[in-house]
């Protein structure tokens, strides 16, 4: 990675806290087998705008961007497919 050492220190603090965020929440739903608190369509968008910020580091072939956004995806896509799996349908 380029830059100043703070830059770096700070995007990957960045980086890793986001791809850590979604933990909490895949842990608690995967755990109680219930995402009906979990709203489909904020996950929807989530997914959405990582898909894209994949795209666009590809884009630019930027490899911290598409590292970083391809983990977010992953995890938000997994919190998706859990809320999917796990929904109650009252």
């Amino acid at each position: 990675m380029d830059g100043p050492p703070i830059a770096v220190l700070v995007g990957t603090l960045a980086a890793l806290l986001s791809i850590g965020s979604f933990a909490p929440q895949i842990v608690k739903t995967w755990r109680e087998r219930d995402a009906s608190a979990v709203s489909l369509r904020m996950y929807l968008v989530t997914v959405t705008g990582f898909a894209c910020w994949l795209a666009y580091g590809v884009m630019i072939q930027a490899w911290p961007v598409i590292a970083s956004n391809l983990a977010c995806l992953l995890m938000s896509g997994a919190m998706l497919a859990l809320k999917l799996r796990f929904s109650r349908s009252d």
